[in-house]
C-alpha cells in the first residue's frame, strides 16, 4: 500500500488533504463536536470520538484521492465507485454524534432507549466505520498497483498489458 502512496503526485495529496478537512467539518459540525450556534448537543462528546473523527477524516481523504485522475491519463472504462467507503463514513458519523440528538435513534428507541441501547453501541459503530474505510482504501491502493493506467507513474500502454492479473 505504501508503494501506491509513493507514486502519488502533489495533485492527489492536495485532494486528500482537502477531502480530510471537509470530512472533519461535515462530521464535526452537525454532530456538535465543534460548538456552533446552529447545532446543539445534549450529551457531551466522548473521549474516543475525537480520535475516531481524526482517523475517519484521514482515511476518507486518502480514499477520495484514489479517485483523482492525473492529467493525461485515460479514463478507465467501466470504472465504478465503491460505496463501502461512504458506508464507513456514515457509520462514523452516527458513532460520534449525540445519542439522543440522532432522530432515528430517538424515534425508534425514545430518549431513555437511546441512552441505554444506542449509546453503548456507538463505539462499535465507530470501529466498524473505521475498519470499512481502511478496507476500502486498502483495496483501492492495491488496485492501483495491480492495474496501473497508461501514463500513470511512468507506465506505457505496453506495461499495462504485462501486469499479471
Amino acid at each position: 500500500m505504501l508503494d501506491a502512496l509513493r507514486t502519488w503526485t502533489a495533485r492527489r495529496w492536495l485532494a486528500a488533504a482537502l477531502a480530510a478537512v471537509v470530512t472533519a467539518l461535515v462530521i464535526a459540525l452537525p454532530t456538535a463536536m465543534v460548538p456552533t450556534p446552529v447545532f446543539g448537543r445534549e450529551i457531551p462528546t466522548t473521549w474516543w470520538a475525537w480520535p475516531v473523527l481524526a482517523v475517519t477524516s484521514v482515511l476518507s481523504g486518502l480514499l477520495l484521492a484514489t479517485y483523482v485522475r492525473e492529467p493525461g491519463t485515460p479514463e478507465p472504462s467501466g470504472a465504478t465507485i465503491d460505496r463501502r467507503g461512504a458506508a464507513g463514513g456514515l457509520l462514523a458519523f452516527f458513532a460520534v454524534g449525540c445519542p439522543v440528538c440522532n432522530k432515528l435513534a430517538l424515534v425508534a428507541l425514545g430518549y431513555a432507549g437511546a441512552l441505554q441501547w444506542f449509546a453503548p453501541v456507538q463505539p462499535f459503530l465507530a470501529a466498524a466505520g473505521v475498519a470499512l474505510l481502511a478496507w476500502t482504501l486498502r483495496a483501492r491502493l492495491r488496485g492501483q498497483l495491480a492495474c496501473p493506467t497508461a501514463g500513470a507513474a511512468g507506465t506505457t500502454p505496453e506495461d499495462v498489458d504485462r501486469v499479471p492479473a
